[in-house]
C-alpha cells in the first residue's frame, strides 16, 4: 500500500495542467459499447477506475489500442454479455454505467453490485426505474447477488427521475439513444460531464436536444456511428489545485482549466475569501489571498451547502472544508446527499483544525488554525486529496496513507504538486 511523506509550509509555484475528467471518461468509455465502429477518444485519464473500467470492457469484447499519450483507440465490433468480475465491479462506482449500453446493444446484462467509494447509501433505483420505462424487465438476484436486465428493441417514453442522480440520467441517456421513438428525461442531471457525454453521442450520430437543462429529448436512432473527441478538463483537479495554492499562499499558473464551468464554485469559494483570475482558457491563481469568510446579512455565519449542478458539488466540499481552516471566521458546511462526506474532519482536529461536528451531514469550521503534521489514511479519493491539501498547508511532516484511493480519481497527483514545488514523496507498498 502505497504513501505520501509531505513536509508542509511551502508554497506552490509555477503551472499545471489537469487531467481529463474522470466523470466524463467513464460513462464515454461505457458509451463505446453502443456502437460497432471505432471511436477516438484523447485526453483519457490515466487513473485507476479509468483502467478498471477498461478492464471490464475488455472482458465484454471491447478492443482497445493505445495510439498516443492518454489517447485510445476502441472499437467494440463484437461483444458479448459475459459475467463481470465482481471484485472489478466492486472497486468502481461506474461499473453500474455499463448496464444502459449493454441491454441497448446486446438486450441483457448481469451486473453485480458496484461499488466506490464508502461515504454513504448510494442507491441504484433511479436507473432501474429508467430502465423499465423503456422497457427492460430487471430484478436483483439475491441468491448470486446480481442484477438481471433484459429487453428486446427499447421505446421511448417519457421519464421522470426521482432524484437528479448523475449516474442514472448517464444511463438513462445511454439507453434511450437508440431506442425506438422518443424520450423525454426530466429532472436530468446536467453536470459538465453529463453534457460531455450528450455531446460525444451526438458526434456518434445520435439526437439529443436541450443538452446542459434538466429536461433533455432524445429522438431515438437506429444506430451509432464512429467518430473522434477530446475529454475536457477534470473541473475536480483544476479546484483542488486553486485550494493547494491558497492553503499553501501560493501563487500558479493552471492550464486549460475550463474556467466555463467554474462560476459557482467561484462565487462559493469567493465567500471563504478565495480568488482567481481567468485568462483565456487558463485560471491564475494569485498569491494575495484575503481568505476572510464572508457572513451573511446581519452577520451570521454563512452556510455552504451543496446540491445538483449548476449548484456547489458534494465532490468539492471536502477541499472547501480545508480551504475554510485557513481562513478567518466561521461557517457552516452541509452535505445532505452523504452521510460519510463529514467523517474525515476527525483527521483535521488530529491536524489542529477547530472543527465541530454538528452531525453526519454537517460541520462549523472556525479558522484560521495553524495545521501541524500528522499520520492520517486516506478514506475516499476526495477526502483522500483533501488530506493532502491540509499536509501541504501544516507545518512539519505528514504521513499519508492508502493513497490508492487518491490515484482512482487523480493522475500523478504527486508529480504535479512536485512540479510546482511541493516536497511530496511516495512509499511504494509500505
Amino acid at each position: 500500500m502505497d504513501r505520501f511523506i509531505i513536509q508542509g509550509g511551502i508554497p506552490l509555484h509555477g503551472e499545471v495542467t489537469p487531467s481529463g475528467n474522470k466523470n466524463a471518461a467513464l460513462p464515454l468509455l461505457a458509451a463505446c459499447v453502443l456502437t460497432e465502429e471505432p471511436v477516438i477518444l484523447h485526453n483519457v485519464p490515466q487513473i485507476k477506475d479509468v483502467l478498471n473500467m477498461r478492464a471490464l470492457l475488455e472482458s465484454l469484447g471491447v478492443k482497445f489500442e493505445t495510439i498516443g499519450e492518454n489517447s485510445w483507440r476502441i472499437e467494440a465490433a463484437e461483444i458479448r454479455p459475459a459475467d463481470l468480475d465482481p471484485e472489478l465491479c466492486r472497486k468502481i462506482r461506474a461499473s453500474i454505467l455499463l448496464a444502459g449500453p449493454m441491454i441497448a446493444r446486446a438486450g441483457e446484462m448481469v451486473l453485480p453490485p458496484p461499488g466506490g467509494d464508502v461515504i454513504g447509501r448510494r442507491r441504484v433505483d433511479t436507473h432501474i426505474l429508467a430502465f423499465e420505462a423503456l422497457g427492460t424487465e430487471a430484478e436483483y438476484d439475491r441468491v448470486e447477488r446480481v442484477f438481471r436486465f433484459k429487453a428486446g428493441r427499447l421505446t421511448g417514453n417519457k421519464i421522470l427521475l426521482d432524484e437528479a442522480s448523475v449516474t442514472a440520467t448517464e444511463n438513462a441517456i445511454m439507453a434511450a439513444v437508440t431506442a425506438k421513438g422518443e424520450t423525454v428525461l426530466q429532472n436530468a442531471a446536467s453536470e459538465p460531464h453529463v453534457q460531455e457525454l450528450c455531446q460525444f453521442l451526438n458526434l456518434l450520430g445520435a439526437k439529443i436536444r436541450h443538452i446542459g437543462s434538466n429536461t433533455l429529448k432524445i429522438e431515438g436512432v437506429s444506430k451509432l456511428g464512429g467518430g473522434k473527441f477530446t475529454i475536457g478538463p477534470d473541473y475536480l483537479e483544476v479546484v483542488s489545485y486553486i485550494g493547494a495554492a491558497v492553503v499553501t499562499k501560493g501563487s500558479i499558473r493552471i492550464r486549460k482549466a475550463g474556467p466555463q464551468y467554474l462560476d459557482m464554485i467561484r462565487l462559493v469559494f469567493g465567500r471563504l475569501g478565495v480568488i482567481w483570475e481567468v485568462d483565456g482558457e487558463d485560471l491564475l491563481v494569485p498569491a494575495d489571498q484575503e481568505l476572510v469568510i464572508q457572513p451573511d446579512l446581519g452577520n451570521v455565519i454563512p452556510q455552504i451547502k451543496v446540491n445538483t449542478w449548476p449548484a456547489f458539488p458534494t465532490d468539492l466540499m471536502s477541499i472547501a472544508i480545508v480551504v475554510a481552516t485557513q481562513a478567518q471566521g466561521s461557517v457552516l458546511f452541509h452535505d445532505w446527499m452523504y452521510e460519510g462526506r463529514m467523517y474525515f474532519t476527525d483527521k483535521l482536529i488530529g491536524m489542529g483544525a477547530q472543527v465541530v461536528l454538528c452531525d453526519p451531514h454537517r460541520c462549523i469550521i472556525q479558522g484560521p488554525s495553524q495545521l501541524i503534521g500528522e499520520k492520517v489514511e486516506s478514506p475516499d479519493i476526495r477526502a483522500g486529496l483533501a488530506l493532502v491539501l491540509a499536509a501541504l498547508s501544516a507545518k512539519g511532516e505528514s504521513v499519508i496513507r492508502n493513497v490508492g484511493q487518491i490515484d482512482r480519481g487523480y493522475a500523478n497527483i504527486d508529480e504535479n504538486l512536485r512540479i510546482l514545488g511541493a516536497q511530496v514523496m511516495r512509499e511504494r507498498n509500505v
